[in-house]
């Protein structure tokens, strides 16, 4: 299926990459923005208001729609929670896929499936994990992406952070703790319109192929770029107290299965 494909947060890192995609794919792409237009989002909506939603939906009424807006800090509840629930209800009888995050997880289990349970443990977390339980009791046919880490065309947050941190515009470290199964935003955006198209119903975990922590991503970063991976400094959430999930690796088999979209690792898609 194509047709015409609504983008929340159209002018968003990842919904820059969906709206490229998508159009390549032959969809018919209209993006969301709130702050500012940009090339991939020209539709101004305000996910925090159902009304503001409905207009959207009736002026472009979509086939699909992929939701990756979220608020502009990590602490915006209204635009991360109260939103998808406002979308999710407005949306009912259109396909859905909704991005959710590995951040609903603490950590302690390390490995979760689409079976797992949230356990958050920061804000963001229970932000996330509350808008994932909305969207599953408005619309049971709706697609839940779980996902972690998006990166790989050079501007997601963590690439900037690294090169920042190596030519000394920034500080801090990055943690050797915190792991994570990275995407490339490529995959993740081609599996979300593969879910779009089809009707995948619930959970499906996203994610790369390879745990990595932070601290070895950024390695991986500077190797890619040709720059001096020895200048990134090191830390480790436990050494600072910082109550954050540390070990956290989504099992991508189900979407191995279900998806024809190859979720590579980070060694494999930041090779240098």
């Amino acid at each position: 299926m194509t047709g015409r494909l609504l983008i929340t947060g159209g002018s968003g890192s990842l919904g820059r990459r969906v709206f490229a995609r998508a159009a390549a794919a032959g969809w018919e792409p209209i993006g969301t923005y709130l702050h500012a237009p940009a090339a991939t989002a020209d539709v101004c909506l305000d996910i925090r208001d159902p009304a503001d939603i409905r207009r959207v939906l009736d002026e472009v009424r979509p086939d699909a729609i992929v939701h990756t807006a979220s608020g502009r800090d990590r602490n915006d509840w209204p635009s991360t929670a109260d939103g998808a629930a406002h979308l999710a209800v407005a949306a009912r009888g259109i396909r859905l896929v909704h991005v959710s995050s590995d951040a609903i997880f603490s950590g302690r289990e390390v490995h979760y499936d689409e079976a797992a349970l949230p356990d958050p443990i920061y804000r963001y977390g229970a932000a996330k994990a509350a808008a994932e339980t909305a969207v599953r009791a408005v619309d049971a046919t709706a697609a839940i992406v779980r996902t972690s880490l998006i990166l790989g065309d050079g501007t997601s947050a963590h690439e900037i952070l690294t090169r920042d941190l190596i030519a000394g515009r920034a500080t801090g470290a990055l943690f050797t703790d915190e792991v994570r199964t990275p995407v490339h935003v490529d995959d993740l955006a081609d599996a979300l319109l593969e879910l779009a198209a089809g009707g995948y119903a619930g959970v499906l975990n996203v994610a790369g192929a390879d745990p990595v922590s932070r601290y070895d991503l950024g390695v991986l970063v500077a190797r890619r770029e040709g720059l001096d991976a020895g200048a990134i400094p090191a830390g480790s959430l436990a050494a600072l107290g910082l109550h954050r999930p540390t070990d956290v690796r989504l099992v991508i088999d189900r979407a191995a299965q279900v998806l024809q979209t190859r979720l590579r690792g980070a060694h494999e898609f930041l090779a240098a």
